[in-house]
C-alpha cells in the first residue's frame, strides 16, 4: 500500500465547505473515539448526525440516530465512518446512493478498493485521518498544548469555519 498523503488546503477546504457531517459507527459510550469526536464537531458548528443500527431511534448528544446513511432525510456533505476497513465498502456504497460529496475514513481505517470506487462516482475521499485532529491541527488548537501540528507560519491561524 502507498503512503496516504493529502495537502492541507485540501482538508481545509473540506473542514470549511462540510455543514453536515453523518457519522457512522457514532457510539452512545462518552468514552469511545466517536462519541468525543461527535462532540468536538458539534462545538465547531457542524451538525454531525449518527448512524448505528443498534441504536436507532435513540438519541446521541442531542441527535436522533439513523440505522443506515439511506435512511437520513435531506442532504449530507460527509461521511465519517468509524467502522474496521474490512466493513467500510458497503458504507461506501451507501454514500454513493446518498450523493455524499466527501468520505472520510478515521484513524487506521483504509480501504483502497472503496476509495477508487467513490473517486469514480465523483466523492473525494480521505483515509486514515480524523477530522477532529486535522481540524485542531490546521487551526492551531493543537499547538496550544506543545503538539508539533507541522504548520510553521508566523501568521495568526486562520479560521476554519465562520
Amino acid at each position: 500500500m502507498s503512503e496516504l498523503y493529502y495537502p492541507d488546503w485540501q482538508i481545509r477546504r473540506i473542514l470549511r465547505d462540510t455543514d453536515i457531517v453523518a457519522m457512522v459507527g457514532a457510539s452512545q459510550n462518552w468514552n469511545r473515539p466517536s462519541y468525543f469526536v461527535m462532540k468536538y464537531l458539534q462545538v465547531k458548528g457542524f451538525r454531525v448526525i449518527p448512524v448505528n443500527p443498534r441504536a436507532a431511534g435513540e438519541q446521541i448528544l442531542g441527535e436522533l440516530v439513523y440505522g443506515s446513511l439511506t435512511d437520513i432525510p435531506g442532504k449530507v456533505d460527509m461521511v465519517d465512518i468509524f467502522r474496521r476497513s474490512d466493513q467500510v465498502g458497503p458504507i461506501v456504497d451507501d454514500a454513493i446512493k446518498i450523493a455524499a460529496p466527501v468520505i472520510w475514513m478515521q484513524l487506521t481505517v483504509r480501504n483502497d478498493e472503496a476509495a477508487v470506487k467513490a473517486e469514480a462516482a465523483g466523492a473525494t475521499v480521505i483515509m486514515d485521518r480524523c477530522p477532529k485532529i486535522e481540524f485542531g491541527r490546521l487551526s492551531g488548537e493543537l499547538g496550544w498544548s506543545g503538539v508539533n501540528t507541522r504548520v510553521i507560519t508566523s501568521r495568526r491561524s486562520k479560521r476554519i469555519r465562520a
